[in-house]
């Protein structure tokens, strides 16, 4: 049987923060989350939509002013959530950014690079002692079929490189590093003991706020084909991530994606990921890279 949301177990006591929560991807998984009874946590770049978010979610949801794209917000809004709550069972890094209209993020950064990896990099290391001690919390990070696009790698030595924003290469660079972060964190989770897991998951293709910014024009004619043809809604896209926060049985270090054909629509199972994911090295050299850029240790 196809695992759905229906198979999402009870979450009452326990507290989940998830980025990106006032739309999309996010907003459905925060939805899902607050109606088996967690409390939720948005984190949103805009917190007027945020709370407009958590009015229609209800239950116990709060709202974090977070923007990825300034490690200031990033460590404001961490600094924000250790004093409101003593403990984290979920954090969801789901917020990205897509063919953006700007160039660099206030840090200097390459967009894709800095808010969807950089920034949720920074935060993972400045929330992850409010999960080590407890039993069964997990770090969701949300990658994308366009991982397998980055075929020379991650490329952290191009973080701060003045192109990229209208480029699906950094776009899919900066998921690829996603996917990176989130297999090292899981062995360096295993090597410290930690409680926590770290497990990833992809959407496959869905008409998310992403594609708002708009395409390349030369990629246009083939994402209008694929969000009409091969998309699934952003409740069911979210599936993948839904299970990656709360089944029991997904192992830390697992990577999750829909079922259907080529990963684009359909449950929530094993997925496949490029051969430069699996590069322990690669991990490694983006790892410390990463410490470097932020200024966050794990430690």
């Amino acid at each position: 049987m196809m695992w759905s949301t229906a198979d999402v177990p009870d979450q009452h006591g326990r507290t989940a923060l998830v980025t990106g929560g006032a739309s999309g991807l996010g907003l459905e998984t925060a939805r899902v989350l607050a109606a088996r009874g967690a409390h939720v946590v948005l984190a949103c770049r805009d917190p007027g939509r945020g709370r407009a978010a958590a009015s229609l979610i209800g239950g116990r949801t709060d709202v974090v002013p977070l923007d990825l794209a300034s490690l200031a917000s990033v460590r404001e809004a961490a600094r924000r959530v250790r004093d409101r709550y003593g403990r984290l069972d979920l954090l969801v890094n789901n917020a990205g950014v897509m063919f953006p209209p700007y160039r660099r993020t206030q840090d200097g950064f390459e967009p894709h690079f800095g808010v969807n990896h950089l920034g949720h990099f920074a935060l993972t290391g400045l929330l992850l002692d409010l999960m080590r001690e407890v039993p069964g919390s997990r770090v969701v990070t949300v990658s994308s079929l366009a991982h397998r696009l980055a075929v020379r790698g991650a490329r952290p030595q191009e973080a701060r490189a003045a192109a990229g924003h209208r480029s699906v290469v950094a776009y899919g660079r900066s998921k690829l590093a996603n996917l990176m972060f989130a297999r090292e964190l899981q062995l360096r989770l295993e090597d410290t003991g930690a409680a926590t897991a770290s497990v990833a998951a992809h959407p496959g293709v869905s008409p998310t706020g992403l594609w708002e910014n708009g395409a390349p024009a030369w990629l246009r004619p083939v994402s209008g084909v694929a969000l009409r043809w091969l998309a699934q809604e952003p409740a069911r896209a979210a599936v993948p991530l839904l299970r990656a926060a709360t089944d029991p049985l997904v192992a830390g270090g697992s990577y999750l994606g829909p079922a259907g054909v080529a990963e684009c629509a359909g449950g929530a199972v094993p997925a496949r990921s490029a051969r430069a994911a699996r590069d322990g090295l690669a991990r490694i050299r983006l790892w410390e890279r990463s410490q470097e850029l932020t200024g966050v240790s794990f430690g």
